[in-house]
């Protein structure tokens, strides 16, 4: 009898640890390689925006439903501009799929509208250290350094975030005849 309780019981803390962490995240590498690649030869910026939004469409699918809907919920507190729910749904994600580049890149995101600058950037270095090629979060982190007023980095970092997409917008905030 006593054997059954501590088995359930060990069953139990399992199947509880199972419920509560992250599906497998999917790196998708191939076809992120792909994509990168026709960024890069990509002739006009049309194209270029269409191949970029393929690789947020990657970035943005969490690897389960549970990180799904706190990645949607979080992206829809962005939209009204409640950030203080949004930090919420986005540590909620990081902590339960702490290997999801974008779960910490949104948050990042949503610290640099509320302007708590040194949090967003602990947060898209995260990102950063889980997708180094996230060209988003590359452009966010030149955006907050730029904000800063720690230009000489934050013109490295778009720098950066431009030799893997020369099609971002933030492309506009580097001196004029700066070469990339």
């Amino acid at each position: 009898m006593l054997k059954t309780i501590v088995f359930m019981a060990a069953t139990s803390i399992g199947h509880s640890a199972v419920a509560h962490s992250c599906a497998e995240f999917k790196a998708n590498t191939v076809e992120k390689d792909q994509l990168y690649a026709e960024l890069l030869t990509t002739p006009n910026e049309m194209l270029g925006r269409s191949v970029s939004n393929q690789l947020w469409e990657i970035w943005i699918n969490a690897p389960d439903d549970e990180a799904q809907n706190l990645m949607d919920r979080g992206r829809e507190r962005i939209r009204l501009a409640d950030y203080k729910k949004a930090i919420e749904y986005f540590t909620k994600l990081t902590e339960y799929c702490p290997l999801y580049a974008e779960g910490w890149n949104q948050r990042g995101y949503v610290y640099f509208l509320s302007q708590n600058y040194d949090a967003s950037l602990e947060d898209i270095t995260k990102a950063l250290d889980l997708e180094p090629r996230h060209f988003g979060a590359l452009a966010g982190r030149a955006t907050v350094l730029l904000s800063m007023g720690r230009t000489e980095i934050g013109y490295d970092a778009l720098r950066r975030a431009l030799a893997l997409n020369p099609w971002l917008s933030e492309r506009h905030l580097l001196p004029q005849g700066d070469d990339i």
